[in-house]
């Protein structure tokens, strides 16, 4: 089997829920960094020209881009037998996995990324507010759950899989609370039993490393904004 490599940079959880599914599948990989302070490598321009982003997954020399993307390529490719399944049998389950996880990624994710680099404060409430809202959902469909799949953890889990970790260090780095413990119980269960499984906290970025990068992150994104009159 040829060995599979993913194009990675040290602390994006995009990155991160590849690792994820691969171990789940026992595949073996290795990661190429990305240096952000040299710019994009070649092979990052090469293995993805349209969206020039992480994660990329090498697969004997073909690319793959984009994580959910990848995230289903993996489980096409190995399945059956003793591969771990990432998504349901079931057509209809399938496509709640998909959707979800989507939903996931457009309005949680996205929403939590607008207000950690939002500087005017009107602007931040609004992104938390949506955050808000967008993690009220989530918190309906685990309720009653172990794991969004069910007793084990799969595509759902691994697509959300950032908040029990990253989201505290955003929450930290942008200046913003969004997570409540109280207000969203069944989601901070989910997280501690998924932060509890051995092979996906081996595979999360320390805590320092986390809150340099989104420290840097920022700083890197205000350089980039026009100066304001």
């Amino acid at each position: 089997m040829a060995k599979l490599k993913i194009i990675v940079s040290a602390a994006s959880f995009f990155c991160t829920r590849i690792e994820w599914a691969l171990k789940l599948k026992g595949l073996e990989y290795e990661l190429t960094f990305e240096d952000w302070d040299k710019g994009k490598s070649e092979l990052l321009l090469k293995s993805n020209p349209v969206h020039k982003k992480i994660p990329v997954l090498l697969d004997d020399g073909v690319a793959i881009a984009e994580s959910k993307v990848i995230l289903e390529y993996i489980d096409e490719k190995w399945k059956g037998g003793d591969f771990y399944p990432l998504l349901p049998q079931d057509p209809y389950e399938r496509a709640q996995a998909r959707f979800w996880a989507q939903f996931a990624d457009d309005k949680c994710a996205y929403s939590t990324w607008r207000g950690w680099h939002a500087e005017d404060a009107l602007e931040k409430e609004k992104a938390m507010e949506a955050a808000l809202e967008s993690f009220a959902y989530l918190e309906k469909q685990i309720e009653g759950k172990k794991f969004f799949a069910g007793d084990k953890i799969g595509h759902l889990d691994l697509v959300a899989g950032w908040i029990p970790r990253w989201l505290g260090v955003m929450e930290e780095t942008g200046g913003m609370k969004i997570f409540d413990a109280e207000r969203f119980p069944s989601l901070r269960e989910w997280g501690e039993n998924f932060m509890d499984i051995p092979l996906i906290k081996d595979c999360v970025p320390p805590r320092d490393v986390l809150v340099d990068h989104f420290f840097r992150g920022l700083s890197h994104l205000r350089s980039l904004e026009p100066n304001k009159p």
